[in-house]
């Protein structure tokens, strides 16, 4: 059986700090000492049994999606898969970060063997320091039914001043993902008073709220920590 994909990422990126080689040399080391010729062929072996395809399965148009984790546990990879299980499904995906460049998220989509220009231009990334709420919806004004965009990530939101509060701005998504059948994917970061020695992972009432924000207003979520993965309703 393969050990979690996001724990084998995880080896991954360790190694590849420590080794001071490629993440691509060192996926590809972990996947040797899994028993696979390359890191494309476990992936694809995963794939069969990805928690982001079960995820994505329970999915429904005008969903608002909460994916936390601690840094380093594989919240941006997971956001990434769903956003190609999307795109396996005939769906448009968008990337909104104020975080990461495109070549970031290129090499994150290498490292779960997905190349976005298979999809045939259904994969679209965009960094604006314009990324609110408002900016958003306005991308998305005429995106298709089933279309999931990730948003990186939901305590970025209201940083700037002339944005809305973030409880705002979540309603305005919310209400534009129910009106237009659009899935919402939002990043988050988890406060630090988490304690995984005291519970395996963290849960809704530890996502960082620097700002008020009901988390009611998410349909599903989904948490991590180290390679393991827990859904739960919002």
């Amino acid at each position: 059986m393969i050990a979690p994909i996001y724990h084998l990422k995880r080896q991954a990126r360790l190694l590849s700090r420590k080794a001071k080689i490629p993440l691509h040399q060192a996926l590809d080391r972990i996947a040797a000492r899994e028993g696979f010729a390359g890191w494309s062929l476990l992936a694809a072996k995963a794939a069969e049994i990805s928690p982001a395809a079960r995820l994505f399965a329970r999915l429904a148009p005008g969903d608002l999606v909460l994916v936390g984790a601690r840094p380093g546990h594989g919240k941006t990879l997971m956001s990434l898969e769903l956003a190609a299980e999307a795109m396996k499904s005939g769906h448009r995906s968008v990337f909104f970060t104020l975080e990461y460049t495109q070549s970031d998220v290129l090499d994150r989509f290498r490292a779960i063997g997905i190349e976005p220009q298979q999809f045939g231009g259904l994969f679209e990334f965009d960094n604006s320091d314009a990324i609110s709420a408002g900016y958003i919806v306005k991308v998305l004004g005429s995106a298709p039914r089933g279309t999931l965009a990730v948003i990186d990530y939901l305590q970025l939101l209201d940083q700037k001043r002339e944005n809305p509060e973030l409880m705002d701005q979540v309603r305005m998504l919310k209400a534009f993902a129910r009106d237009s059948g659009v899935i919402l994917v939002f990043i988050s970061q988890i406060d630090r008073s988490y304690d995984p020695s005291a519970k395996p992972f963290p849960d809704i009432g530890d996502v960082r709220l620097p700002n008020p924000l009901d988390l009611s207003l998410f349909s599903k979520a989904c948490f991590l920590n180290k390679g393991e993965i827990r859904f739960q309703a919002a």
